[in-house]
């Protein structure tokens, strides 16, 4: 059953550039070491979208590219080469088209391409390449005179990143309840926010991070528990994390912030082409902090 769950956890984390419908750029450094180890975990994250007006309708197409690089510090003692699996790059390219639809709905779909991998061979091979699509409805009533702002997100995603594709759903729902106060209920993101000092934002969350990447020399190794032989096809970590956050509103669409918290699941594992996994890398939850410069509209 922890499979599957993980397994979910991995899919819908991906949604997470996508339901942010404001932010049109971000950088960001994430850390984390891992307890009990000297390991530990770097990435920076670039990205950027880029709405193209096609009509007085509402109608836009939204180019967008992402860049990630990882830096995972393996210093745990194994019995196969790890010098090459301390960096992992991933590109990303997405195509999201949106109109109006009545009632203050709105349509989005959107496709995508990432090639993710450790880069140790020569060029590309078929499971560094792996794809998404998605489509959402969305009803937003934050810009309305209402006494409590909301907005709405339904929608479904397809990716090939865990190896079994399928459809899954997705709900994020958002509310304005009192003056300054909002909360959002939804994956792979709920918090509970407050705005002080015009400028200033304090929230509590929970939310869902983590990465996947192809291993081009796979990695043969003896189950020291079962002793049969395996071999490591892939990479991917997932965390359920809880913390706070702060934002600081350096104009009204440049915003400056910092997350900091504690994981609740940290599973960092190595699989096998058919997606089972063959090792746990480390399990232990740790101390996790993010920061970066985004902009929004």
């Amino acid at each position: 059953m922890k499979k599957y769950v993980l397994f979910f956890l991995v899919l819908i984390s991906g949604v997470a550039v996508q339901c942010q419908v404001s932010d049109l750029a971000r950088i960001e450094y994430t850390f984390f070491p891992q307890r009990d180890s000297d390991n530990s975990f770097r990435r920076l994250r670039v990205f950027a979208k880029y709405p193209i007006k096609l009509n007085e309708q509402g109608s836009y197409l939204v180019p967008g590219i992402e860049y990630r690089n990882v830096n995972f510090i393996y210093r745990d003692e194994t019995d196969f080469d790890t010098n090459e699996l301390e960096r992992f790059s991933s590109f990303e390219g997405t195509l999201a088209y949106t109109f109006k639809l009545k009632n203050n709905w709105r349509f989005a779909a959107q496709a995508g391409a990432i090639v993710a991998s450790n880069f140790e061979g020569d060029g590309l091979n078929n499971d560094d390449v792996l794809f998404t699509g998605s489509i959402y409805f969305v009803k937003d009533q934050t810009k309305e005179v209402i006494p409590k702002p909301w907005r709405l997100i339904l929608g479904i995603r397809y990716s090939t990143t865990a190896g079994r594709p399928f459809p899954l759903p997705f709900v994020n729902y958002y509310r304005e309840f009192r003056p300054y106060w909002s909360f959002v209920l939804g994956v792979p993101k709920s918090n509970i926010k407050v705005r002080f000092k015009r400028r200033n934002a304090l929230q509590a969350f929970v939310t869902l991070d983590g990465f996947f990447a192809n291993i081009q020399n796979n990695r043969s190794f003896t189950d020291v528990v079962t002793s049969e032989e395996q071999v490591a096809n892939n990479i991917s970590m997932t965390i359920v994390l809880s913390g706070i956050g702060y934002e600081r509103y350096l104009t009204d669409h440049f915003v400056l912030y910092t997350y900091t918290g504690f994981t609740l699941i940290n599973d960092i594992r190595l699989r096998n082409e058919d997606q089972e996994n063959v090792s746990t890398i480390n399990d232990k939850n740790s101390f996790y902090i993010r920061a970066g410069l985004k902009f929004k509209i």
